[in-house]
């Protein structure tokens, strides 16, 4: 817990909102209620998954021997019961645990709001997948599309404006402590066919080719998958970007996919930091894949303004 202080500290773009702010208090935000876990449903197009991993069995264990901590978030169905908007995997640890019911907090929300709180409450876990990150980024950029509104007649883009004038795409990346093309790289990944976002989800597909591979139209994604099966091999970045262009060019099949994919990849370029020279720009604290964090989107920003 330390360490995810340090971090929002130190990285000034991270905001995580506070619970009083997602779940509300007072009488106007509802009481805390024991529902019946049979009453409480998923949200629709849940993007997090609740695994039964050594993380849950603590918190079954946990709950077991203190009950649930944080009351959980739902709103009313209109077919009886409640959506649970945030609390999915403490839900299930009840489950684990032999529980009924589950302490919540019972809220009427808009479809946008109860969006932009499910994946606020859930985006800063440690341990996201990449295809959970590119699910919930662009659930909650659609309804903050939608809250904006549509684009002026002096404003003809097509990305929601707050009234501020900024981007939603600009405040997701604030809010997320991304960069805004990092956000665009995620969503990009909602693109592809789901065995292709698994095998990025496995870390046996790289996400910079994975997003290149995303403009494929889906009957070109399966022949490649085909072929990857075949062949047993995925394609680098290099790879990925000239079956884009065979792509765009209507020039993209089978044949040239396998030819692509059977031409010799180059070496890697390893880059090797010393842990040592790294310690004096971070607190003692951050672990590697912290530190990985804020120096890939430090040289994201670099690279835009190199662009610019």
């Amino acid at each position: 817990m330390s360490g995810d202080k340090g971090l929002r500290s130190s990285a000034k773009k991270i905001t995580i909102s506070p619970l009083d702010e997602l779940f509300g208090t007072g009488c106007e935000a509802g009481q805390v209620q024991d529902i019946p876990i049979a009453d409480l449903h998923d949200f629709n197009n849940h993007p997090f998954k609740v695994l039964d991993d050594e993380a849950m069995q603590e918190m079954a264990e946990s709950i077991k021997e203190s009950g649930v901590l944080v009351p959980g978030l739902a709103r009313p169905r209109a077919q009886g019961g409640y959506e649970l908007i945030a609390g999915h995997r403490r839900r299930h640890g009840c489950e684990l645990a032999g529980l009924d019911a589950m302490p919540v907090i019972v809220r009427e929300l808009s479809d946008d709001e109860a969006v932009i709180i499910m994946v606020d409450s859930n985006i800063q876990r440690e341990t996201l997948l990449p295809s959970e990150k590119a699910w919930a980024y662009k659930m909650k950029l659609d309804a903050m599309k939608r809250q904006a509104g549509r684009p002026s007649k002096e404003n003809s883009s097509q990305i929601g404006r707050d009234f501020k004038g900024k981007e939603s795409r600009e405040i997701l990346a604030e809010q997320a402590g991304e960069s805004k093309n990092q956000i665009s790289r995620y969503i990009r990944l909602t693109e592809l066919i789901p065995p292709l976002l698994d095998m990025v989800d496995s870390k046996s597909f790289a996400v910079n080719p994975a997003v290149a591979i995303s403009y494929l139209p889906h009957d070109e994604q399966e022949q490649l998958l085909a072929l990857i099966t075949q062949l047993g091999c995925v394609p680098s970045l290099v790879q990925a970007e000239k079956m884009k262009q065979y792509s765009a060019d209507g020039k993209l099949n089978a044949g040239v996919i396998e030819v692509i994919l059977s031409e010799e990849k180059p070496q890697p370029v390893k880059v090797t930091i010393k842990s040592d020279r790294l310690k004096k720009y971070f607190p003692a604290e951050y672990t590697p894949a912290q530190m990985e964090t804020i120096i890939i989107s430090l040289l994201d920003e670099w690279r835009e303004k190199q662009a610019n």
